[in-house]
């Protein structure tokens, strides 16, 4: 069941919403999540983050917005091995995936990591549910960051290869005895997540489509997703293998747009969450009768120069 009067948004948090320097939700942005709520639209956050971090940079803003008792928002945490709802009175009860749960022992074994050699540069996350996350720190350039994520990924698998994990990271593949690979290291640009290789931005979709069902909510047939990197566009490709009409915003398209068949929307020179900005407030307009779509002229949102799509062909796999 779908419904042609809303459009669904399912939205990486790092980057399109949460500034990757501070960590933090800027005030308007929060607002405009609240307005999409309350206009009915499924708002959905489709992240690796985790519960605490929704929690206290983006349920809590918004609860403190205004967001009512009787709208609910959706929550896809720690790449599809954890998710909730709240409102606002608040979240239910998270739940997880045991089959996206890293072993104890491992999880120690990076804990000790950090301290010893690294504890200059990032911290471990202790919040995490099921997969393990080491993060850059505030205080921290980002080039000095970097310039110690490989040598902590080569240690990590080296931590993993005494424990008898199998586990993955780029083109390196060290299978476990029984030739299986059930982990895999993902950097991204501020940390670096020890993940099941089953999680991603295409199970969180289908996490959310399943919350609407359960709910009995009609999935929109309509979908915008946004996000930083890569492999948030996996979120688009999945909604477009199920038939629904989406188009992808990409906020740090210097990365490289890659070839797909649906709609690509930058904003121009804007990046991260200064364009997350510029396209939430446009859905906010849009909702609210105030614009006719995240490209054209309106009153809220950047001048029309700024929004532009891409032109896109098509993948093997569409």
């Amino acid at each position: 069941m779908t419904s042609a009067n809303t459009w669904g948004l399912l939205l990486d948090v790092d980057g399109p919403v949460a500034s990757p320097e501070s960590r933090t939700v800027r005030p308007e942005i929060i607002e405009n999540l609240v307005r999409l709520a309350v206009a009915g639209w499924p708002v959905a956050f489709n992240t690796g983050r985790s519960v605490d971090f929704i929690v206290d940079q983006v349920m809590n803003p918004m609860i403190a917005a205004g967001l009512p008792a009787d709208v609910r928002v959706l929550a896809v945490c720690e790449k599809g091995g954890v998710w909730f709802t709240f409102t606002g009175d608040g979240p239910d009860q998270p739940q997880v995936d045991p089959g996206h749960r890293l072993p104890g022992e491992f999880a120690a074994d990076v804990r000790a990591l950090v301290a010893e050699r690294f504890a200059d540069r990032m911290f471990f996350d202790e919040t995490k549910l099921a997969m393990l996350s080491v993060e850059q720190r505030v205080d921290v350039a980002n080039a000095d960051y970097m310039a110690v994520q490989e040598d902590f990924e080569l240690a990590v698998l080296g931590l993993a290869a005494r424990r008898g994990l199998g586990i993955r990271r780029l083109g390196q593949v060290l299978p476990a005895v029984d030739g299986s690979v059930p982990y895999r290291v993902d950097p991204t640009i501020i940390s670096t997540d020890i993940e099941a290789v089953e999680a991603g931005k295409d199970l969180g979709v289908r996490r959310v489509l399943e919350l609407l069902e359960q709910a009995g909510e009609p999935a929109p047939a309509v979908w915008r997703t946004i996000g930083d990197s890569r492999t948030d566009y996996a979120m688009a490709d999945e909604l477009h293998a199920r038939g629904f009409d989406v188009a992808h915003v990409d906020v740090r398209p210097a990365d490289g747009v890659p070839a797909v068949p649906y709609p690509v929307l930058t904003a121009a020179e804007l990046v991260h969450d200064d364009a997350g900005a510029v396209f939430i407030a446009r859905w906010a307009a849009v909702a609210s009768g105030e614009a006719a779509d995240d490209a054209g002229l309106g009153p809220l949102g950047a001048a029309p120069e700024a929004l532009e799509t891409a032109e896109t062909g098509r993948h093997s796999n569409s």
